[in-house]
């Protein structure tokens, strides 16, 4: 269709653009213009920058972690849920896959850039949401209140895009600083994931 493949041009072009110039330096007018459009092109396909920027992010980043958390989905749903460290991992090693290079850098550097604004972003793809990883990890710890499951995996992620996605740095800059290996960064996560219940320490304090 014509509307998809316009789309398509429009996402290539932001794309090329922000890995050049980056996010800032980057207007919907030169996105238009880059993809051979008219002015309105990305107003009326996306919406706002952001709304263009979060369909180019689920499409290229969603798929990376689509199939290994479906898997791990299903094992759950067949009465076998992950266990702390394998969902971490899932999230995790991806990520370090995607900055090693500059063109994963950048999507991930958008991405921090946009969700640590806390601004909700037209996010249709499921795993850009928060129900599956709170389910995930409801099944991995049923002993945890959805609510402190809520708070750790908001922990969780903002630390994941602080960490990979350097929303502070410039463009030019990303990559720079050097990071712990995946593994640490694995570890990290699953001991916060996976720490005992606050209600358990609570208990033992009453009970000393």
């Amino acid at each position: 269709m014509a509307t998809d493949s316009t789309r398509a041009a429009l996402l290539d072009a932001a794309e090329r653009l922000f890995l050049a110039q980056g996010y800032e330096q980057v207007s919907v007018r030169a996105v238009n213009a880059a993809a051979g459009m008219n002015p309105a092109a990305v107003h009326y396909h996306f919406g706002t920058k952001e709304d263009l920027v979060a369909a180019l992010l689920q499409q290229r980043l969603g798929p990376l972690w689509a199939e290994p958390l479906a898997a791990v989905e299903r094992r759950a749903r067949g009465g076998r849920p992950p266990g702390v460290t394998e969902l971490t991992e899932v999230l995790v090693r991806p990520l370090d896959e995607l900055t090693r290079r500059p063109h994963g850098r950048m999507l991930v550097h958008l991405l921090a850039r946009l969700v640590l604004r806390g601004r909700r972003l037209p996010f249709d793809d499921r795993w850009f949401r928060f129900e599956p990883w709170r389910d995930l990890l409801s099944a991995a710890r049923p002993d945890l209140s959805r609510r402190e499951i809520a708070h750790r995996w908001r922990m969780a992620f903002d630390l994941l895009l602080q960490l990979y996605g350097e929303p502070q740095a410039a463009t030019a800059e990303l990559g720079r600083v050097p990071r712990p290996p995946a593994a640490s960064v694995v570890a990290f996560i699953s001991a916060g994931l996976g720490a005992r219940s606050p209600d358990d320490d609570s208990r033992g304090a009453d009970r000393s």
